[in-house]
């Protein structure tokens, strides 16, 4: 975790409430250190920037880490509902796979 980081991010967002790509990076800075703050800046992403697609494959990982199955397959379906509407084919096959080995996984 960097924290000279983590301060600029929260700088920028102070400054530009409304650019989603700070509060994201900020989410990724503590997603391997502290998965409780980096899933709750995900889940605020998500719900104040519902199109903000690379929120939902890292916000279902991360729940799937935490092992909170319902609420990551929710945000796996989500996920995957809304890379097929913005056509994003990228997107679509990484949470396809990633739905695919959770469901594996809970079997």
């Amino acid at each position: 975790m960097n924290s000279d980081r983590i301060k600029l991010l929260e700088k920028f967002i102070k400054e530009e409430p409304e650019n989603t790509f700070n509060k994201y990076a900020l989410a990724m800075e503590y997603f391997d250190y502290d998965q409780e703050k980096a899933i709750a800046i995900l889940e605020k992403v998500i719900a104040e920037h519902p199109d903000y697609l690379p929120s939902y494959f890292k916000a279902a990982q991360l729940l799937w880490e935490l092992e909170e199955m319902k609420k990551a397959e929710k945000i796996f379906k989500e996920g995957i509902s809304l890379a097929q509407r913005q056509e994003d084919q990228k997107a679509l096959s990484e949470l396809k796979s990633a739905y695919q080995n959770f469901l594996f996984e809970l079997d």
